[in-house]
Parts: structure tokens; sequence; C-alpha cells
């Protein structure tokens, strides 16, 4: 067998797949056919969790069914609830979801039942009650009353009314959906390569979400939006920016949300959300954030062209911190939002990786690793006995 190693599986190919394409190129990002900044711009929320599941854009009385079934199955179950409220209020936002979300399990009957529509109708549980999960938690932990959702409400409406307990605005509104939109999917990223390879033993729906979860909440994946927040807070003041992003360059450290794996350009998410934040700031008059952020790309990217001689852009988590601070929501809350919306694509990429037709039926991820040696190098160690070693 000819050896094959890439640090990070980079540049490998796995499996193929009919949900997503990220051209790094050239900045596109597509979602089953259709490009993200048209979806961005003319979807919802729901449209794009119906064309990630059902492969195909819903007409007007699909998308209308669709919305009342998403909207139906908001509501968490009584154990679920009595649960939250035992969980020390200290605990972080991922941890509960991490570990809530295969909980649910305990309350669908067809939890283990594999056919591709139960799975379907499992992703539309999940997409439901991570939202309502996240906005319960967070009122739980701040002894605030728990706002029930309204299934009167859109998705993004809904959720902010659960978190705040006031009705947001309609621009408001629309500016979180969009964002929302834009988080739903990002091909085989650490969370979703994570989903499907659990995805691959058969596991059943929920604990592969909660195997994504576990792999989004490292800060170098989810959680880089929320560094990002505390880096906004440390530099603070526009005339901090330049000193700060030199002496961190100098440093060695990275620049949070500047740079993407994938992306060679500019990410077209970034694109989108900087003009959002932008709107946002102007509509509201709090423009602090908005500002530090420009100022803070423009000085990163001016300083890693001199000292590199190639470019930078910022990703899909430097624009969004400054979207939800404004929003008045808690940068502890920024990756939770993230598995709001990502659960879709998580969701999508589960019910491939077990029904693809493509795909053979029975295989498993299982990477070669090479062994470079232990203690005793290579050859491997001599065995001591416990009562002769000194």
């Amino acid at each position: 067998m000819q050896e094959t190693k890439d640090i990070g599986l980079r540049g490998i190919l796995v499996a193929d797949t009919k949900i997503c394409a990220v051209d790094g190129e050239k900045g596109r990002l597509i979602y089953r056919g259709y490009n993200i900044d048209e979806l961005a711009r003319y979807s919802s929320f729901e449209e794009t969790v119906y064309l990630l599941l059902y492969e195909t854009l819903p007409t007007r009385k699909e998308l209308e069914i669709f919305k009342e079934t998403l909207a139906s199955e908001r509501q968490l179950p009584v154990g679920i609830i009595r649960h939250l409220k035992k969980r020390k209020k200290t605990a972080n936002t991922m941890d509960v979801l991490q570990s809530v979300i295969p909980m649910l399990a305990d309350f669908d009957s067809e939890a283990r039942i594999e056919t591709k529509g139960v799975n379907i109708e499992k992703s539309i549980k999940l997409i439901a009650k991570t939202a309502t999960l996240v906005a319960c938690w967070d009122r739980i932990r701040k002894n605030l009353d728990i706002t029930k959702p309204d299934e009167k409400l859109g998705h993004a409406t809904n959720f902010l009314y659960m978190l705040n307990g006031d009705m947001p605005d309609e621009e408001t509104a629309r500016d979180f959906d969009t964002c929302l939109v834009l988080h739903a999917e990002h091909s085989f990223n650490a969370s979703t390569f994570t989903a499907r390879v659990v995805a691959s033993t058969h596991a059943h729906m929920y604990a592969c979400a909660g195997a994504a979860l576990g792999a989004l909440s490292g800060e170098l994946h989810g959680g880089a939006n929320t560094q990002v927040m505390r880096m906004l807070f440390e530099i603070d003041n526009p005339d901090r920016v330049e000193k700060w992003i030199n002496a961190t360059l100098d440093a060695g450290k990275k620049i949070m949300g500047m740079g993407h794996a994938v992306y060679k350009t500019m990410d077209p998410r970034a694109k989108i959300l900087s003009g959002i934040s932008e709107k946002l700031a102007e509509r509201t008059g709090n423009t602090k954030w908005f500002e530090l952020s420009r100022k803070i790309e423009n000085i990163t990217r001016a300083e890693f062209k001199k000292r590199k001689g190639k470019e930078i852009y910022p990703n899909v988590d430097f624009y969004s911190p400054s979207i939800y601070c404004v929003m008045g929501i808690d940068p502890d809350l920024f990756t939770p939002l993230f598995a709001v919306s990502r659960m879709t694509g998580w969701c999508a990429h589960i019910i491939e990786e077990k029904f693809a037709e493509a795909q053979p039926k029975a295989v498993i991820y299982r990477p070669e690793a090479e062994y470079v040696g232990g203690y005793c190098g290579l050859e491997g160690c001599k065995y001591v006995r416990i009562d002769k070693r000194e």
C-alpha cells in the first residue's frame, strides 16, 4: 500500500458530497448548488434548512408547512428542563449543549430507527430544540424565568425573543436570520467531519450531533468568535490597535479571526457579515466594535503583507462578534450560536454519511498513522517487572 501522510488530513479526499462546495481560490461557498451570496440576500434560515435537508428549494406551500413543522418541535421535554435547573449555573454553555443534546434520545422513541425519513424528522427536532436549549439555559443560569417559544414567530425572531424576553425589531431579526444562513454549513470542517466519523459507526443522530458539538467547542474552531471578542475587549481603543497588532505578531501569535485554512481570498461569509456589522452599527449608533474590527483588519492585512509578502483576510469569525455584541448577546454564547445554525449542516452530513447511494454500505473511517517511537524509540522497550524497577 502506498503511504500517504498529510498532517490534519489537509488535501486528502475522504468522501463524495452533494451538500456543500468551498472554492478557496475564488472565495465561493455553495449550498446544494446555490451561491451563499444569493441565499444570504434572498433566502431565510428555514428555507436554507429545507434546502440542506431535502436537497432542493421549497415551493411557497412547502416552506409554509416546513416552518410550522420546525416551530412545533421547539419545546424541550420537561425532563430536560428539570435537568438544566439542576446544573451548576457556572457551567460552560457548550458543555451543557454537548451533554444535553444526546439526552434528547431518551425522549425520542425513534432515536435508533435508521431510515432516511426518520433521520430527517430527528434533524428537524434537533435544529428546533438546539435554539430553545441555548436560550433556555441562558435564562436559567441568569435566574430569569424561561421564555416559552412562540410557534407563530420565525426561527431567528423566536430565538432572540426567547433569549431576551423581548420582541426584536424586524431589521435586527433579519440580520440575525442572515447570520444563521451564513453559519449553517461549510463542508468537511472539523466538527462536520467528526459528525460523519461517528455516523460511519452507525451511531444514532443524537450521538453524532453531540460529538460534533465537542469539536466545535475548541477555540480553533467555533470558539474563535469568542476569542475575537476578547481581543476587541482587550484592545478597546482604536488608538491601541497598531501597537497591539505588532506586539502580537512579533510574539509569533495569531490574530484571531484573520486567515482561513481553505480560503486564499476573502471568505464570502466575512464579506457579508462585515456589511451587516456596519449597517447594524449605524442603525443603533453603537459603532465602536465595528470600527475597531475594521481597523484591526486593515492593520493586520498591511502588516502581514509587509512581513510575509502575502495577503491575509478575515474569516467568518471576525465580524460576527461585533454583530452579536451590538445585539446584546453575551460573548460566551457566540459559539453556541454557531451550533444553533450549524446543527443544520451536521444533520445533512450525518444523513448523507448514513444513506448516500454512492458510498459503500459499511465503511467506517479508519485512517492510518505512522508510529515514530515511544520512550525507547522504534525498537521498543524491554519489560521489567514492577518489583525490579528502580
